[in-house]
């Protein structure tokens, strides 16, 4: 899907005013030449940003992936600590499989985010991808991977939303 001009336009800003912000904080002085350099990196840091990852149309919902935060950190402990159980633990009985996970999120931006997500839990790693599954291999396939998969999809679309193609035109 390629975005309408004022979404390339809102992201060319944001991203050159981020990269901006980065060399002056990276900046040992604001003498001219350092500020011309700088704009000079800044302007092919966002052109590069923009050609090697294009916008898409959608936003991010500040509160809902704030909400997403310390429920992620917790997931991780958990999952962390039964990694590390099972590791103590020799005898206890694996299962290593695939499962296959029904995914709504599009192939893109949003989706990437989801799968490197989950990629940070122990005990699934994601191997390969439909175009509506994402397929995990993990340590114990008698686990609810696919339901907590879905969980942990569904809160992140409520903070990344990815506007339809339709939806962007009118």
């Amino acid at each position: 899907m390629r975005a309408p001009a004022a979404t390339l336009a809102r992201t060319v800003l944001s991203r050159g005013a981020l990269f901006f912000g980065l060399w002056l904080v990276l900046l040992p002085s604001l003498k001219p030449a350092d500020l011309a350099v700088g704009l000079i990196a800044t302007v092919a840091a966002t052109w590069t940003s923009v050609h090697l990852m294009p916008p898409e149309v959608g936003y991010v919902r500040l509160l809902p992936l704030l909400a997403f935060v310390p429920h992620f950190l917790w997931q991780s402990v958990l999952a962390g600590v039964d990694v590390a159980r099972r590791a103590m633990r020799p005898h206890m009985r694996l299962k290593p499989g695939f499962i296959a996970s029904p995914v709504k999120l599009p192939p893109g931006l949003a989706r990437n985010d989801f799968v490197s997500i989950m990629s940070l839990m122990p005990g699934s790693v994601p191997v390969d991808e439909t175009e509506h599954s994402v397929i995990f291999h993990c340590l114990d396939t008698d686990q609810p991977l696919a339901e907590q998969m879905a969980k942990e999809e569904r809160l992140l679309t409520n903070a990344l939303v990815v506007v339809a193609e339709e939806d962007s035109r009118g």
